[in-house]
């Protein structure tokens, strides 16, 4: 059978539109959908991107009909036109864009918006990603929509809401000696910080989260707004590495283990399937107990016999279904666990309502109080270690934290699906992990974390009503079914979310699951991911050091014992530079391994190697090293 060397990379044949570059002397940005992402000046980003976006009321956002795109370059200046139409149902709403970017490091991006007919919208206007990376922590100098100026710092642990408001104006240092202005015009605006999601951004808005939303657009109504970047200084010019190196250095403590999801519809399909499930080697299973989805001692049969087949511990995730009855649901579920056979290594415990996100000036729902939770918890699991925190995502758990005189660990998990669905989006959350573990553990306050079941796919949505379904196997927001699960894409995020995670401290990761939408394999086949947690499985408890790379946007790396494995996480060719004394054997995962995956391919030593897209690379000391 042919299989495309799209799918082997991505899982599917969907084409991704590539970006249009434009340049004005040292400022470059690039054009996609519409919008400006990567703005750089001298080759250093500035500003991540500048959107004008229109979500829904249920704050989906709309992709834009473009019309008569007209784009303009010389050496000294760039200009881009065109019309776009945003349809909801019979709703419409237009608007025209002008964009112009000068060599001097000047740029423009305005928008003039009008309801053809009412629009019912969460947020209609500019949203600006300032980058993190030498951004987080650091000064900037705010002015504020009443004028005043005030000298302050990006958040370096992740701000729960809003950090900055009532915003007008923000300056930044984007290189030594180098300062750009972001002038937001025609509203007010506020931040988040993005990388409660994963994303690796700091998000500016309009309009301020404090006002109704969804609010409606008047038909005539319109929406005028402008996003203006200035640049002061002289910035250098930053040459692109052509080699990524890595640095070997201190000693972190130990390799964490591994584990699974398994929640019972999954272990129900890894059954017939147990001896390769066997062969990945990961440290145990990660099931959820829901008695809203009508789990009881029957839908755990399918756990407890995987378990045993496998001879592995089980975590269980609880979701207390109820409010007023909480204790009785706890109650329900540890007899239906005792009932299934199954002695649960640890318990995880979380409310209902925790699983749906409460965004800044809501209502909280109505809730149990976590301390009376966790001890009816405990009385129903007498002796069972005791997780508290959230069986949703970081920003849950940011917003809410556990009692953790009453807890034994802090879990939570994450999405590289939250706000975008496009390739680039899904490798950049890898970007934002450090700051979720540093934070993490400045909230668990000494208590083991516990991360995931995590994929690139939702298995939860705070956000919605349920993780939207994907039939056409698209790259979507907010998915369920994630077509690049199994592909090598998934491979090289999986081995990048797994070592920034176990450098940043966590004791537990759990990714994938056996079988099914995050499998690592399916009743014909075994997917590159397999092969990935297979590897980093076997490190459990080895020696981890840290590891930087030249260019961990590029490229990351994981090393524990003898072993260091590392990803590319571009979709095209890649040069490392072979870390001292890891010249003995030599194993890759790329798409000559494929399409059907059976095993890594052996390669020869050698100063430097030349990685293919999304190519996961396994490097052994020398015997001299």
């Amino acid at each position: 059978m042919t299989v495309t060397r799209a799918k082997l990379l991505y899982g599917t044949d969907e084409p991704a539109a590539p970006p249009r570059v434009l340049r004005a002397g040292a400022l470059s940005a690039e054009l996609e959908a519409g919008n400006l992402r990567y703005i750089r000046f001298g080759g250093a980003e500035m500003i991540r991107a500048v959107s004008f976006l229109v979500r829904s009321r249920h704050w989906a956002t709309f992709a834009p009909e473009i019309a008569d795109l007209l784009i303009y370059e010389d050496a000294a200046r760039f200009e881009v036109t065109y019309r776009a139409t945003v349809r909801d149902g019979a709703s419409v709403l237009r608007y025209d864009v002008q964009i112009e970017g000068k060599a001097g490091g000047s740029l423009s991006f305005a928008a003039d918006a009008r309801a053809e007919t009412d629009v019912l919208t969460c947020r209609t206007g500019f949203v600006v990603l300032h980058p993190i990376e030498g951004v987080a922590g650091a000064a900037v100098r705010i002015e504020h929509a009443d004028g005043i100026i005030e000298d302050s710092r990006f958040p370096a642990l992740i701000d729960p809401i809003q950090p900055m408001m009532n915003l007008r104006a923000l300056t930044h240092a984007f290189a030594p000696g180098a300062h750009v202005t972001c002038r937001m015009e025609g509203d007010v605006f506020e931040m988040e910080d993005q990388r409660n999601w994963t994303d690796a951004s700091y998000k500016t808005y309009s309009r301020p989260l404090t006002l109704p939303w969804p609010y409606t657009l008047a038909a005539g109504e319109t929406v005028q707004q402008a996003v203006r970047l200035t640049v002061s200084g002289t910035a250098p010019a930053k040459a692109a590495g052509a080699v990524v190196r890595l640095a070997v250095g201190e000693a972190l403590g130990t390799m964490p283990p591994v584990v699974l999801a398994c929640d019972p519809h999954e272990a129900a399909l890894a059954l017939p399937h147990a001896v390769r499930v066997a062969e990945a080697g990961v440290a145990g299973l990660v099931c959820r107990f829901d008695a809203r989805l009508g789990h009881d001692a029957a839908a755990l049969a399918p756990v407890r016999d995987l378990a045993t087949r496998l001879g592995l511990p089980v975590e269980v995730q609880l979701v207390v279904p109820t409010v007023e009855n909480f204790a009785a649901g706890i109650a329900f579920a540890a007899a239906q666990i005792r009932t299934a056979g199954l002695a649960p290594a640890s318990v995880t415990v979380s409310p209902a309502a925790d699983l749906k996100s409460t965004p800044p000036g809501s209502i909280w729902p109505p809730c149990p109080p976590a301390d009376a939770v966790l001890r009816a918890a405990r009385a129903a699991f007498p002796g069972v270690p005791l997780g508290g925190g959230m069986l949703s995502y970081f920003t849950e758990l940011n917003r809410k934290r556990p009692p953790l005189d009453l807890i034994d660990f802090v879990a939570f998990s994450t999405s590289a699906l939250v706000h975008a669905g496009d390739d680039r989006s899904a490798l950049e959350t890898l970007e934002a992990l450090p700051a979720i573990a540093a934070s993490a553990r400045a909230i668990a306050g000494g208590l083991p974390l516990r991360v995931g079941p995590s994929a690139i796919g939702m298995r939860d949505n705070p956000y919605g009503a349920g993780p939207l379904p994907n039939p056409d196997g698209a790259r979507m927001a907010m998915a369920g079914r994630d077509p690049r699960q199994t592909a090598l894409f998934n491979a090289a995020w999986t081995l990048g979310y797994i070592a920034r995670f176990a450098e940043g401290g966590a004791a537990r990761i759990a990714v994938s699951a056996p079988l099914g939408d995050f499998g690592i394999m399916d009743e014909d086949q075994l997917y590159p991911v397999y092969w990935v947690i297979q590897g980093l499985a076997a490190l459990h408890g080895q020696t981890l050091r840290a590891v930087s790379s030249s260019n961990a946007h590029d490229l990351l790396a994981l090393q524990a014992g003898d072993t260091l494995y590392a990803a590319n996480l571009t979709g095209g060719p890649l040069t490392l530079e072979t870390p001292a004394g890891f010249g003995g054997g030599v194993a890759i995962l790329d798409a000559a391994c494929g399409p059907d995956w059976r095993a890594l391919r052996t390669a020869p030593a050698a100063a430097v190697i030349d990685l293919d897209a999304f190519a996961v690379i396994r490097l052994t000391r020398s015997s001299k090293g």
